[in-house]
């Protein structure tokens, strides 16, 4: 084998002929729409997927979870939000956080209004891995943080490790 053959540029002079022709036409519609989408938002420096989650996604907030052998702390942030639009529940071995945010920006000049408004609800759902005591479950909201401490109903480890032995 020659060197020149392991160059990548060399390659290009022996090409294998592809035969589409069985291809379905829808197959090939799909194909060229896609490649114009990836052209046009390249040319921007967006990929497509990167440009729709950011603009039109549902608001999703943050959660933290600290797991530790007296309880379960969850912080979750939730911007702009105030305590009456969030919602927390708490199941048998799950926590539910959900909640609708809401904001509308109002700007007014001599020659132009424009009104902007956004809404979206979020719903978290978070298994606990071992049981709570419901009675004694906190939960307080400061600066757009939603703080929950689960006390666990037993002190130590939730779950227990399991040895595999072999045969």
């Amino acid at each position: 084998m020659s060197i020149t053959n392991l160059m990548p540029w060399r390659r290009r002079e022996h090409k294998i002929a592809v035969n589409r022709e069985e291809e379905h036409p829808l197959a090939l519609f799909e194909r060229d729409i896609n490649r114009l989408f990836d052209s046009f938002f390249g040319g921007f420096g967006l990929a497509p997927s990167d440009f729709w989650d950011t603009s039109w996604s549902a608001f999703s907030p943050q959660v933290d979870i600290v797991d530790n052998d007296k309880e379960i702390k969850v912080s979750v942030e939730l911007p702009g939000l105030d305590e009456k639009d969030i919602d927390v529940s708490l199941s048998r071995d799950t926590l539910t956080i959900s909640g609708e945010k809401r904001q509308e920006k109002e700007d007014k000049g001599k020659n132009y209004y424009r009104m902007e408004r956004s809404y979206g609800s979020f719903k978290r759902a978070i298994p606990i891995p071992c049981e709570v005591k419901t009675e004694a479950v906190e939960a307080t909201f400061k600066n757009g943080v939603l703080s929950i401490v689960l006390p666990k109903a037993s002190e130590g480890q939730c779950r227990q490790k399991i040895t595999v032995k072999t045969e």
